[in-house]
């Protein structure tokens, strides 16, 4: 049912989810087609929103609304962005964990080289906002794509680049399996020209590049070699995803590491926020599976205190549980729903008894870990779970760390305390 919008000029339009994104398709419509008649809707308007689809011809939907619930023919603000601008101009990045960050980091590198870069998606603006400011044949479009927009995503970029793949957004998608097709769609209408840079480190990657028609770069980042904030194994990965983009723009290797080395980390993924009462704090609020904690534990030595939990999407904490014995974690926070759960693994190891806490209050968890941490360890944020049973998203859940963090150092006075 994806047409295009150019076709339904004449018609009535509906754009369906008004939240950042359809606000922002909105204003670009208003400029680029103002006889257009558009009407939105939204959840917000009450649970009958879904009906207003009746009353349209045509429907621009936004990545939160699952396809399966729109009833006319539609299509999205990521596809009307492709039909606009030449596939040669556009970086796909997506992936189960890294995106953001590597996204982040190609976009750097090339502004650093004198480039004109738009970092767009789910990290920078709307894509259509972008639009709506002057930009040429030279603008480079960096674009963060969510498994969300790539659902049905029916082009691809000039430059595909896949950072990991695991498990993830299962009750959006509805089995593994479709989450898998749609990280894939980002490939499927690739010609010989185009690229596709991958992570080799997970199998089902290796596998899409056999299949894949255009140009294959395969990076594995077990290497440290780099002057850089960025910490943790799966952080030297995207630094490689990185150089391989580098590489096509043809920008020098001295002017990459630079960039590396200058490169400041994103909020909430593995950030040190200070060091209190003689306890380092990280920050690693992005981390929502058992994948992304178990990289960050990897990374960061010496954790006595994790916090742990958070809304139930069915993962399989087994993994986890062995790698909170073998790093000795001694104190854990366990948060609703999946604390329980995890819990349960942990009681199944042998000899292996840590304190346990379980709260549904950030503040009551950062109390427990200044309590039990000891002097010269560190006490890491990374839940294994996504946010939503407590918190409204992974940036609330990471603030509230850091506000109470700070708050409890600054009213527990200690000389040795450092920010």
């Amino acid at each position: 049912m994806i047409k295009k919008l150019s076709d339904f000029a004449e018609k009535k339009v509906l754009i369906l989810g008004y939240g950042m994104e359809g606000k922002s398709t909105e204003e670009y419509i208003r400029f680029t087609y103002p006889q257009m008649k558009i009407g939105t809707a939204d959840q917000a308007d009450g649970s009958n929103y879904l009906m207003e689809q009746e009353k349209y011809d045509f429907v621009i939907k936004t990545p939160g609304i699952p396809k399966k619930y729109v009833t006319k023919p539609y299509t999205t603000a990521t596809n009307i962005f492709f039909e606009k601008i030449p596939k040669n101009q556009i970086i796909g990045v997506t992936g189960s964990k890294g995106k953001s960050t590597t996204a982040s980091l190609i976009a750097y590198i090339l502004k650093e080289s004198g480039k004109d870069v738009r970092l767009i998606g789910n990290i920078g603006e709307p894509a259509l906002k972008s639009l709506l400011t002057s930009y040429s044949s030279n603008t480079i479009f960096v674009y963060e794509l969510s498994s969300y927009q790539l659902d049905d995503m029916h082009y691809s970029p000039h430059i595909s680049v896949i950072t990991s793949l695991f498990p993830e957004h299962i009750p959006y998608h509805g089995s593994v399996k479709k989450y898998y097709e749609a990280k894939h769609s980002i490939l499927t209408c690739a010609d010989a020209t185009d690229y596709y840079i991958y992570n080799n480190s997970y199998e089902i990657l290796n596998r899409w590049g056999h299949d894949f028609l255009g140009n294959k770069i395969a990076v594995k980042g077990l290497t440290n070699h780099y002057e850089t904030k960025l910490i943790g194994v799966h952080n030297f990965e995207n630094i490689e995803l990185a150089l391989a983009v580098s590489r096509l723009f043809n920008i020098s290797e001295n002017e990459y590491f630079q960039s590396v080395k200058s490169f400041q980390p994103l909020p909430h993924r593995l950030e040190n926020i200070g060091t209190f009462h003689e306890i380092t704090f990280f920050d690693d609020a992005i981390s929502t599976t058992p994948e992304s904690t178990i990289a960050a534990l990897n990374a960061i030595e010496n954790v006595e205190t994790i916090f742990l939990g958070g809304e139930d999407r069915g993962y399989d904490f087994h993994q986890l549980g062995v790698e909170l014995q073998k790093y000795h974690i001694q104190n854990i926070v366990l948060f609703p729903d999946t604390g329980a759960k995890i819990e349960l693994i942990i009681n199944e190891l042998n000899d292996y008894h840590p304190r346990i806490l379980h709260t549904s209050e950030m503040k009551d968890a950062v109390e427990f870990a200044y309590k039990y941490t000891k002097s010269h360890s560190n006490c890491l944020l990374s839940t294994a779970s996504p946010s939503y049973s407590i918190w409204k998203n992974f940036i609330e859940k990471g603030t509230l760390f850091q506000t109470f963090v700070k708050q409890y150092a600054q009213e527990n006075q200690n000389p040795k305390s450092s920010s």
